[in-house]
């Protein structure tokens, strides 16, 4: 299969030790979001509350994201957060989407979420379709995934962040 997205990806990114401005650590409880993660990408998130998400935008640039998450003191999953107003849907509200990397039976709006933002993927970007949007969340997976298994970024799945109320 070709790739619609017309620029080449590394398959991992970030050194081998994680540099300033990571850490970041985001938490808030879940919030309802624009609705399309799991209805129209197939890819679930979990949205940020606004002010976590200004707050972040002040340390961080726009754009996607990597790093670890726990939902309601349960494990902790490798994650990619889009940090921005996704252009492809021209928000014009900021958001913070975290998509966790693992399959959850059911929505958990209201609960608390910690995120530990380990490093940058990529700038926010328009797509001409759907399914090149698709195509590069995939990638971003694929990259995040990759990026994490590195010492440094494992280290952080049982940082004491995700221990604490």
């Amino acid at each position: 299969m070709s790739s619609p997205v017309a620029q080449p990806r590394p398959l991992i990114v970030g050194g081998e030790q994680i540099a300033s401005p990571y850490p970041v650590f985001l938490s808030g409880p879940v919030q309802r979001g624009f609705g399309r993660g799991s209805k129209e990408l197939g890819i679930p998130t979990a949205n940020l509350p606004e002010q976590v998400v200004h707050d972040a935008c002040s340390n961080l640039t726009t754009g996607v994201y990597f790093g670890w998450a726990q939902v309601d003191g349960g494990p902790v999953y490798g994650m990619v957060m889009s940090l921005g107003w996704n252009p492809y849907y021209k928000n014009e509200k900021l958001s913070g989407e975290v998509h966790i990397l693992n399959e959850y039976p059911q929505d958990f709006y209201g609960k608390p979420l910690k995120v530990i933002v380990l490093g940058y993927l990529r700038p926010e970007r328009d797509y001409t379709s759907l399914d090149a949007l698709i195509y590069d969340i995939n990638v971003d997976i694929t990259v995040a995934k990759n990026s994490m298994a590195r010492a440094a970024y494992c280290a952080y799945r049982s940082d004491p962040f995700f221990e604490s109320a």
